[in-house]
């Protein structure tokens, strides 16, 4: 079986208080984007994992993870996987949990284990915060640890969407380490759609790489109406009403279509 995990993007990101069990409520909007992983899980005598494209861990990864997971809680046979990584890495893209929840879901196939959407969704969350959200894959308002989702009018269809990843890789850590959680506003899930659309992580990663400011800026001088760093770095995004020019400049940037 081959399978193309997708990226998402961050439309709007709030960060709240930390909870009990040490994570910090978010409050954003998740919504899924045509740029692809490629997974390919073949039944296997042994289990095998290889990667190629952008270089990974091997040994320690989310789609091993999966694996044994599922292997553990359901007592699969073992596979043969092999995952082309085109989504970069620490990029705010949810590629690694896009990677694992697809893979939760081919098992699922591959095996007829039956399970339902809720608890695909719950062993996800095992795995990573933004994992669930990638069982359904559809554009959906996010809180709790990431796990509570809800349905949101966010209709892109049609616009463009202008990716640009300066190589700059920022940890899901590091980011929280430097934020501060702020007065939630009473609804993000109807959110403005301009440039101004807020990502509390912003205020900390453009005062350490400015040039991530500087392109968030370039973009909007560009036309784009709506504009922002995706998720916890380092990705900045724009979404146009026409298609945008390509700059030169940058090892990673895509031009894309939203569905």
């Amino acid at each position: 079986m081959v399978i193309y995990p997708n990226a998402k993007i961050n439309i709007g990101l709030a960060i709240g208080d930390k909870r009990p069990d040490g994570y910090h409520t978010i409050y954003s909007n998740f919504y899924p984007i045509p740029l692809y992983d490629i997974l390919e899980i073949l039944p296997s005598n042994e289990f095998t994992f290889q990667s190629s494209g952008i270089t990974i861990d091997n040994d320690d990864n989310l789609v091993t993870r999966a694996f044994e997971l599922i292997q553990a809680r359901y007592k699969i046979e073992n596979v043969f996987m092999h995952l082309h990584k085109q989504i970069p890495l620490g990029a705010g893209l949810g590629g690694g949990s896009a990677d694992a929840a697809f893979c939760l879901k081919a098992l699922n196939e591959i095996f007829k284990l039956q399970l339902e959407t809720s608890t695909l969704e719950s062993l996800a969350l095992e795995l990573g915060s933004d994992c669930p959200f990638f069982i359904e894959n559809k554009p959906a308002h996010v809180t709790g640890r990431g796990e509570v989702l809800s349905k949101t009018t966010l209709d892109l269809k049609g616009k463009y969407l202008k990716l640009i990843y300066p190589d700059i890789h920022i940890s899901t850590a590091e980011a929280f380490a430097h934020i501060s959680p702020k007065k939630i506003p009473e609804s993000i899930s109807d959110i403005n759609l301009t440039h101004s659309v807020s990502n509390d992580f912003e205020t900390w990663a453009f005062q350490k790489y400015p040039e991530l400011k500087a392109l968030k800026e370039q973009l909007i001088q560009e036309g784009a109406f709506m504009t922002s760093m995706s998720g916890t770095g380092s990705t900045i995004y724009g979404v146009y009403n026409e298609k945008p020019v390509k700059s030169t400049t940058f090892h990673f940037e895509k031009i894309l279509e939203l569905e």
